[in-house]
């Protein structure tokens, strides 16, 4: 997969995608990450990017024609169609549904604006989507544009040492992930639940359906209301709020 990045601060982009998981699929020839600074697009002597807005008001708005040279020549770049995605709060909310529709892709492009923003028209026509990580404002595209790369980085086939570490994720079927220990067994905070230890692989995964049920019960209700449960998934919930009743 190859994603393209428009983007003022090419370095800062470089050194998020060149560390852990998603360097390490770098290296591997599972994904290719390039940045593209429109300043080198730029006509005038001040590589001008940006300009005040019409109609008055604060800060500053992303120029055109800079943005649509930096995309054509990130577009040219490779023969692979690329969708092209601005990185917004206006944007629709990313998940993992999205992340995965996303990683299946051969090609992105990541629009990173900053300022105010980028003048409307070159979204109406060179941008296929918006997406937004969060309800809040960021300084510019650059920290989601990298919070996009690393969510569909890892789910390139062989960029996880283990494929299983993908498919047990939260969210990755719906629910949070159920909780994880590690050695001590035994600690000052307290003890691993007997059933990780009994080496009953059956109790094991009935006992981490059954968290990952409660926990996302006790901290995202609003996942359970978008699921359809099957009755083995109800009764595991139904014992853990009946556990953890006072």
């Amino acid at each position: 997969m190859r994603v393209d990045v428009i983007t003022l601060f090419p370095d800062f982009v470089a050194q998020c995608a060149g560390i852990g998981v998603i360097g390490r699929a770098q290296e591997r020839g599972l994904l290719a990450v390039q940045a593209w600074n429109p300043r080198d697009y730029a006509t005038d002597a001040y590589r001008r990017v940006d300009e005040r807005p019409f109609g008055g008001g604060p800060g500053m708005v992303m120029l055109i024609e800079p943005l649509r040279a930096a995309l054509n020549a990130a577009r040219a770049a490779a023969p692979e169609p690329a969708r092209t995605i601005y990185l917004s709060p206006q944007g629709a909310r990313l998940d993992q549904a999205k992340v995965a529709e996303l990683a299946q892709r051969e090609r992105l492009i990541l629009l990173c604006g900053r300022y105010e923003g980028v003048d409307e028209r070159l979204l109406r026509h060179e941008v296929d989507e918006e997406l937004s990580i969060g309800d809040y404002v960021l300084s510019g595209g650059e920290l989601p544009a990298a919070v996009l790369i690393d969510a569909i980085g890892r789910l390139q086939e062989g960029a996880l040492n283990d494929a299983e570490s993908a498919r047990q994720d939260s969210f990755s079927d719906g629910l949070l992930d159920c909780p994880h220990y590690t050695r001590p067994e035994r600690h000052e905070f307290g003890a691993v639940p007997e059933v990780l230890t009994s080496g009953d692989h059956a109790a094991i995964a009935r006992w981490r359906r059954k968290q990952a049920l409660g926990r996302t019960w006790q901290r995202r209700p609003d996942l359970l209301t978008q699921l359809k449960l099957n009755r083995e998934d109800e009764i595991l919930l139904l014992e853990f709020q009946a556990d953890t009743k006072f």
